[in-house]
């Protein structure tokens, strides 16, 4: 099997898989009961709050354990939108966010009145500072713009946006979807009030996330009912999972720099290759760009049929973002880019890990090659 969608999610790593049957065995007690076996089930829970602050420089009471990114993200921004609303209803997000934080804004638009501006994109995926610059107002109270696109793997400034916020506005929150960035690139939490993280994008659990929020930010919550994570998320705690993520972070983060350059000379050598064939464009720009992302377009073939005839081989790779896979319309991140419709249409996404082999991605460009000389162009 040769597995390109490290994107959409990773294999569980062997020693989380391990450590956390053994949690779900020996520590399933509630963590906010008051006997021994609560007690430590909770102890170890916040020891895992405490080695993931570490690990990303901040203090524990920053750190909320969450089902997800999904729900990280909703967290974030509708928490700090009702919470701010009475310094403004203005929100800034751009036209390329995953659709949790981007179907987000459109509801706290849609349902709850908010005023909402998507900042464009160039044609290689970044947003435009001086657009940013001139929709920054005095009612602004939250701008959310991820580090890393999920599609195309373009990285934003968060220095310069940062910036232009302490110099303009500087009551406003900024909250970053850091998802494709941790274990990947180097991310620095100080420029953030919150950002979001999940665990099975770096070999862990599925159902598993974090939100880090800034000391001096506040949010009401989603979820009233108890009083876990500060108050911020009523509900039992999933103690296995929120304990595993420590362990999780720690061995995505280990020799990262050298898995880095490994992903990055696999990611160039595919897009030398991929270069040569005359049908093919590559989206992800060059620079200020995720190696671990590459997207594609077979121009003039439909990518499911692609996708499907590399499946056949037991090749694994995806068209667009997962979360929007079952839609037929156009990528919504290379729409926002400019990008010709015959391009668009045809994109494929392959994403790679320190786990990929030159063997693999040899075997996957052969089997590429082969299949755009059989199957058919549309029409």
């Amino acid at each position: 099997m040769i597995y390109l969608d490290y994107v959409s999610t990773t294999p569980l790593n062997k020693e989380v898989n391990q450590m956390y049957q053994s949690l779900l065995n020996d520590y399933f007690a509630n963590a906010d009961s008051l006997y021994s076996l609560g007690l430590q089930t909770s102890s170890l829970m916040e020891k895992s709050r405490s080695l993931i602050a570490q690990m990303l420089n901040v203090k524990p009471t920053e750190i909320i354990f969450t089902s997800g990114a999904s729900e990280s993200n909703n967290t974030a921004i509708k928490g700090c939108a009702f919470q701010y609303q009475n310094r403004g209803k203005h929100i800034i997000t751009t036209a390329i966010e995953h659709s949790s934080v981007y179907n987000t804004c459109l509801q706290l638009r849609d349902v709850f009145g908010f005023d909402v501006d998507f900042i464009s994109v160039d044609q290689n995926g970044h947003i435009d500072l001086d657009e940013l610059k001139n929709k920054i107002r005095d009612d602004t109270i939250l701008i959310s713009i991820m580090y890393v696109n999920n599609e195309i793997g373009s990285i934003q400034p968060i220095d310069k946006i940062r910036e232009l916020i302490l110099n303009m506005n500087p009551k406003i929150k900024l909250h970053v979807d850091m998802v494709q960035a941790l274990g990947k690139i180097p991310v620095d939490l100080s420029l953030v009030d919150m950002a979001s993280f999940s665990a099975h994008k770096i070999y862990g659990l599925k159902g598993s996330g974090v939100l880090y929020k800034k000391e001096s930010t506040t949010l009401v919550p989603l979820i009233c009912g108890g009083q876990q994570e500060n108050n911020l998320r009523g509900g039992t705690s999933n103690t296995a999972t929120h304990i595993m993520f420590a362990k999780t972070l720690r061995l995505a983060l280990e020799d990262q720099a050298q898995k880095f350059q490994r992903v990055h000379a696999l990611n160039q050598y595919v897009r030398n290759e991929l270069m040569r064939e005359k049908d093919i464009v590559i989206n992800s720009p060059i620079e200020n760009c995720s190696p671990y992302i590459l997207s594609f377009s077979a121009i003039g073939y439909k990518p499911e049929v692609i996708l499907h005839a590399l499946e056949a081989k037991e090749c694994y790779v995806s068209t667009k973002s997962t979360c929007s896979s079952h839609k037929n319309d156009v990528s919504r991140t290379l729409a926002a880019m400019g990008v010709d419709d015959a391009i668009a249409k045809s994109a494929i996404r392959i994403s790679f890990s320190h786990l990929t082999t030159q063997e693999e991605i040899d075997e996957f460009l052969y089997h590429l090659q082969t299949i755009l000389k059989t199957i058919k162009k549309q029409r």
